[in-house]
């Protein structure tokens, strides 16, 4: 007996064949023979369909929620004050960018 590979659907391919159940155009069986997947599936698609569709239109419309994370003028004062800091470090007397005597005598 030959076996067959599972195969792998993207969302988009189940949503078209849940689209097609839900037209009712064709009974179950021609659509999932058509598609190659079961008719159970095809059923499953179509339930999960019908009952997240309205999710879809519950998105208000407006301005996106900007990020805090990315705030461009928030980014620009950390480079700053990074910039500070490095020149900072690199002006002080014993600071961890110059070697240490103690590691000069070990060399």
């Amino acid at each position: 007996m030959s076996e067959k590979k599972r195969m792998i659907m993207s969302g988009a391919q189940k949503a078209k064949v849940a689209l097609e159940a839900v037209k009712g155009n064709k009974i179950v069986n021609e659509i999932a023979q058509e598609f190659g997947v079961h008719p159970t599936q095809v059923g499953l698609w179509k339930k999960a369909l019908l009952e997240n569709a309205g999710q879809l239109f519950d998105v208000k419309r407006g301005p996106k929620s900007i990020d805090p994370q990315s705030d461009p003028e928030r980014l620009y004062a950390k480079i700053g004050q990074l910039n500070m800091e490095l020149d900072w470090l690199k002006k002080s007397p014993g600071s961890a960018t110059k070697p240490t005597a103690r590691l000069d005598r070990c060399r």
